[in-house]
């Protein structure tokens, strides 16, 4: 498509038309403004309102959330989407993954462990003490 040099409109949006474009409640909106993930809205006729614009930014921050990121780290990923720097959106993304692989470590291990014990508990259904209240009872070997 091209730029005829035409000015395109953008819609406007209320908080709560906004909130439901983006399927987040208005909550969560004064929420991302107050921790500057989104900007103050511009005041039109009285009201404040938002542009289209606004529902990509909060489906950005809901995705980012979903993978895993932080507000924190979600609000510099944003300063550095103007900036295009893909060294330290990779580094931020790097950091996150490496994260998440250290989780589901763990939580192989809980697998593993629980696993074990569920075992043992259906090996073992003469025992006075069941083997999974007994590990829980017991200090933990990290």
């Amino acid at each position: 498509m091209q730029n005829t040099g035409q000015h395109i409109e953008q819609h406007q949006y209320t908080i709560g038309q906004l909130a439901k474009a983006a399927d987040v409640g208005v909550e969560t909106i004064r929420y991302y403004q107050k921790r500057a993930l989104l900007p103050t809205p511009e005041v039109s006729s009285g009201f404040r309102t938002y542009s289209s614009g606004m529902v990509d930014r909060i489906k950005f921050i809901k995705r980012a959330q979903e993978l895993g990121f932080s507000l924190d780290e979600i609000a510099h990923l944003l300063q550095l989407e103007d900036s295009q720097d893909r060294g330290a959106i990779r580094h931020i993304a790097s950091e996150r993954l490496a994260q998440v692989r250290a989780k589901l470590s763990d939580l192989l291990k809980m697998e593993a462990t629980l696993s074990q014990l569920i075992e043992q508990c259906s090996a073992c259904s003469t025992e006075l003490q069941c083997p999974i209240i007994h590990a829980l009872n017991s200090p933990s070997h990290k």
